[in-house]
């Protein structure tokens, strides 16, 4: 695997020109779609206030407007086979072809299935065959789980995918490191990057302590020194914006060996600033 980390142009313009956009199922979704794409790419995740009924929803109604539609069935909302099988059919009469399975951040889960694998297997046994099916990596670990369980929990998984997302990072080099690790250990799916949209510091600094990626939290303090962070700040006008991130990305995007297939990108709801973002990076 090449170590190059000057960024290059067509690394980044593959990246950036066919995204999938991470949108929230709250009221603020129809509007936020509009600033997106004809036809692009959304993931609509399971929320912890309204459940994964409003998912399906979210995704029935997005679907029909010609967007490819990627809902996220979050194992611990799952109340049941019956529950299951009611969403599973919902999203092939709606069109769906690509889910993504994480296990779902309940404290406890709603019925059955504790964890992305039982729901996997489980859908496996039913008979659905989605074209595309995504995993969650975790390029800094996990709160609650070491790495050696996490490797177990990605090998019981991958017969069951075709892709991985990895978590929300602002590292591009901790995620090439952790590629090469789950290489090493024989692990072959395409990766799609998790990375954050444009938005205000204070919120997005907010959200990545409450998901947990704290490394990355020091890494945006640490590139530049505590003092050139804060002019950062101020001189974005205390809005981040994942330039550094897509750069280092970009030499390795059409690298094999690492098979990043995209990027995903966690909007939180805040289209506008990154599409507009995006746009100008294609446009140089």
């Amino acid at each position: 695997m090449s170590l190059e980390t000057q960024p290059t142009t067509d690394g980044v313009t593959r990246l950036l020109t066919n995204p999938r956009f991470e949108l929230m199922p709250f009221d603020s979704f129809v509007d936020e779609v509009e600033y997106l794409p004809e036809g692009a790419s959304i993931a609509v995740t399971t929320s912890p206030q309204l459940g994964l009924d409003a998912t399906v929803e979210r995704s029935e109604w997005a679907s029909e407007r010609g967007f490819d539609v990627i809902p996220h069935v979050a194992a611990r909302y799952v109340r049941d086979e019956e529950h299951l099988t009611e969403v599973a059919d919902r999203l092939v009469d709606a069109g769906v072809t690509d889910v993504f399975v994480p296990g779902g951040d309940r404290e406890e889960p709603a019925g059955e299935f504790d964890s992305a694998y039982s729901l996997l297997a489980r859908l496996d046994d039913l008979g659905y065959e989605f074209d595309e099916v995504g995993i969650t990596g975790y390029p800094e670990g996990h709160d609650f789980l070491d790495e050696e369980t996490l490797a177990e929990s990605m090998a019981r998984k991958e017969p069951y995918a075709t892709y991985i997302v990895t978590q929300l990072c602002y590292d591009p080099e901790a995620v090439l490191s952790w590629v090469r690790e789950i290489r090493d250990r024989g692990v072959r799916l395409p990766v799609e990057v998790g990375i954050p949209g444009v938005m205000n510091y204070q919120r997005l600094l907010q959200i990545s302590r409450k998901v947990g990626v704290g490394d990355s939290v020091k890494f945006l303090r640490k590139t530049t020194g505590v003092l050139s962070f804060v002019r950062q700040l101020v001189g974005s006008r205390g809005k981040y914006r994942p330039d550094g991130l897509v750069d280092g990305l970009g030499p390795h995007a059409d690298d094999p060996d690492y098979d990043i297939r995209g990027v995903h990108v966690y909007t939180f709801n805040q289209t506008a600033d990154t599409e507009s973002w995006r746009r100008g990076r294609l446009d140089e």
